[in-house]
C-alpha cells in the first residue's frame, strides 16, 4: 500500500493542476465585429484611403507680422468673401511709428523748401557774379566761388528732395505694415478651423499649427491614397465608390477630378501628422457627388475603383 501511495499521489496532483489550467485558461468565444468591413461592389477591385478636403484643399493662414492678437473676427463655420478680415494684430506700436514718420516728412519737405531758397539766392548771386566778371569789375577768383556755391546749393537740394522720397517711403512701409496687422481671406471660403484668439501672440511665418484653416466646402473633394505596386491598375474614368467607415451602408459616388502626377511618401492619415511609413502613394482627387450623406473635412473614407489589370493609367484630362 505505501508503495501505490506515492504514485497516487503524482496523479492526484497531475490532475488537479490539469484542472487548474484549464479553470484559469480563457475561454475564446467566436464574436462578430460590431461593424461589418466594408465590401467593395466591383470584380477587379483597386482599394485606397481617402481624406476629405475642401476643394481649395485645406489652406493654413498665418501672418506676415508678430504680435498680440487684439481681434478675431470669424469663427469655425462662418463663410467669408475675399478681403473680409479674419483677425487684427495689435497695431497700437505701427500707428505711433506712422506718427514719427510722417514728422520726418514733414521736416524734410520744409527742408527742400529751405535749400530752394538758399538756391535761389545763389543762382542770384552766381548771375550777378558773371556780369561783374564781364565788365571786368569782380576777379575770376570772386565768380570760380559763387559758381561753386550754386553747385553746392544744387547738390543740397538733390539731397533734401531725395531725403522726401526716403521719407515717404517709410511711412508707407509704415502704413503697409498696419494694413498686413489685419489678416484677410484669399478667396471666397469656408472657416473649417479657429486656432488663435483675442490676447494670444501669433507668430510669424508658418507654425505648426495653423492660425485658421480655410477651404471651400461646396463641393467636397477626396484625396485618395493609392499604393505605387497598384497605380498602373488605375484609370482616370473607372467608375469609384465610397464608404464612410464605421458605416459601410453608406456610400457615396464619387467622380474624378484629378491625379496627382508626383507620387510622393505616404504619411499617416491623422490631418497633419508628418509621420511616414515605407511606401509611395499616387494621389487621386474625386469630388463627393451633391447631396450625399453628412461627411466632414478631415474625415476619412474606404475608396473601391474598379481596376483593371492591362490597361495602363488614364491620361490627364486636357487643360
Amino acid at each position: 500500500m505505501t508503495r501505490l501511495l506515492l504514485p497516487i499521489l503524482a496523479v492526484i496532483a497531475v490532475a488537479y493542476a490539469t484542472y487548474s489550467v484549464m479553470r484559469t485558461h480563457p475561454r475564446r468565444v467566436k464574436s462578430d465585429p460590431p461593424v461589418p468591413p466594408p465590401v467593395s461592389q466591383f470584380e477587379q477591385t483597386l482599394a485606397g484611403v481617402g481624406l476629405i478636403e475642401g476643394n481649395t484643399e485645406n489652406v493654413a493662414i498665418g501672418t506676415e507680422l508678430a504680435g498680440v492678437v487684439a481681434k478675431v473676427f470669424v469663427g469655425a463655420g462662418r463663410q467669408v468673401k475675399v478681403g473680409d478680415p479674419l483677425f487684427q494684430l495689435d497695431d497700437r506700436r505701427l500707428a505711433a511709428e506712422l506718427g514719427v514718420r510722417q514728422a520726418a516728412l514733414a521736416v524734410a519737405e520744409a527742408k527742400v523748401e529751405t535749400v530752394a531758397n538758399a538756391l535761389a539766392d545763389t543762382e542770384d548771386q552766381y548771375k550777378r557774379a558773371q556780369v561783374l566778371r564781364d565788365s571786368k569789375v569782380a576777379s575770376a577768383d570772386e565768380f570760380s566761388r559763387r559758381d561753386f556755391a550754386r553747385k553746392i546749393a544744387e547738390g543740397r537740394l538733390r539731397e533734401a528732395k531725395a531725403e522726401v522720397l526716403s521719407s515717404r517711403a517709410q511711412v508707407r512701409a509704415t502704413e503697409i505694415d498696419i494694413e498686413r496687422s489685419t489678416v484677410r481671406a484669399p478667396m471666397d471660403t469656408d472657416v473649417l478651423q479657429v486656432k488663435v484668439r483675442a490676447g494670444e501672440f501669433a507668430p510669424a511665418g508658418q507654425t505648426a499649427t495653423a492660425l485658421l484653416t480655410l477651404g471651400r466646402l461646396r463641393p467636397l473633394h477626396l484625396r485618395v491614397d493609392i499604393d505605387e505596386h497598384e497605380a498602373s491598375r488605375f484609370r482616370t474614368a473607372a467608375p469609384a465608390v465610397a464608404q464612410v467607415r464605421g458605416n459601410p451602408e453608406v456610400k457615396v459616388p464619387l467622380k474624378f477630378v484629378r491625379m496627382e502626377p508626383l507620387v510622393i511618401p505616404k504619411r499617416s492619415l491623422t490631418g497633419d501628422s508628418t509621420e511616414r511609413v515605407d511606401t509611395r502613394v499616387l494621389q487621386v482627387i474625386y469630388e463627393i457627388e451633391a447631396g450625399s450623406a453628412a461627411l466632414f473635412v478631415g474625415q476619412q473614407m474606404d475608396v473601391f475603383i474598379e481596376a483593371t489589370t492591362s490597361d495602363p493609367i488614364g491620361r490627364m484630362p486636357a487643360r
